[in-house]
């Protein structure tokens, strides 16, 4: 899954492309979709793709607001 063919986007914190690929794998597994072997999204639907974003996301925020909950618990002691 680390092959980023034609993907110009970068990563802001490179250390965090290990992370993100485990969580497309997860999101991927709690979807029921398969996962291309060869790394290639290419081929897949696009609604496939985009409900595998939108989870990631949907994932991702989840955590943001969990930090920044825990975060705000040391601010109000």
């Amino acid at each position: 899954m680390a092959n980023n063919r034609g993907n110009s986007n970068q990563l802001v914190v490179p250390q965090a492309q290990k992370g993100l690929e485990q969580l497309k794998f997860e999101v991927c597994q709690e979807l029921g979709i398969q996962i291309p072997q060869d790394g290639y999204y290419g081929n897949m639907i696009t609604k496939d793709t985009g409900r595998i974003g939108g989870n990631i996301t949907r994932h991702l925020v989840m955590i943001a607001e969990q930090q920044l909950a825990g975060q705000a618990g040391q601010f109000n002691r």
